[in-house]
């Protein structure tokens, strides 16, 4: 048997939509991780995008587990000398809670060009509301 490598032409990208309220970042994030880069698909191809788009809708409910919510901090750096700004996690939720999501995705993922690519499919909203609805998402259970 030869080895199986998907073409553009084979891949089909479907939505999917996840509702963070009340799930463990952790875990929402491993398993949005594996739909955007199609490892659940049997035509998985490392170097190709197979996966799908994922919407995840309110965001400001995500949480963490432990004291985690406590001692959790962001890392940024503006570029200039002594640049490095720290923001704890309830800093980030209070003003970017959609960041808290695509940052712990963005980890889980390539850190090469098809990760940058992999990673725009990812659309993430802190309310309930999304301007999605013409893609038609199928509902995704997060276990």
């Amino acid at each position: 048997m030869r080895t199986f490598s998907a073409k553009p032409a084979d891949i089909k990208q479907d939505w999917y939509i996840v509702d963070a309220e009340g799930v463990v970042l952790g875990r929402l994030a491993s398993q949005v991780a594996q739909i955007l880069r199609g490892k659940h698909k049997p035509i998985f191809t490392p170097h190709i995008d197979t996966g799908d788009f994922v919407i995840v809708i309110n965001a400001e409910k995500v949480r963490l587990t432990g004291t985690k919510e406590e001692k959790k901090s962001y890392f940024h750096h503006t570029g200039y000398p002594g640049g490095v700004r720290v923001r704890s996690y309830n800093e980030m939720m209070a003003k970017y809670p959609e960041r808290v999501i695509e940052k712990a995705v963005k980890g889980m993922i390539p850190h090469n060009r098809l990760g940058r690519q992999i990673l725009k499919k990812l659309k993430v909203y802190a309310g309930a509301d999304h301007p999605h609805a013409a893609q038609q998402p199928k509902p995704l259970e997060i276990r």
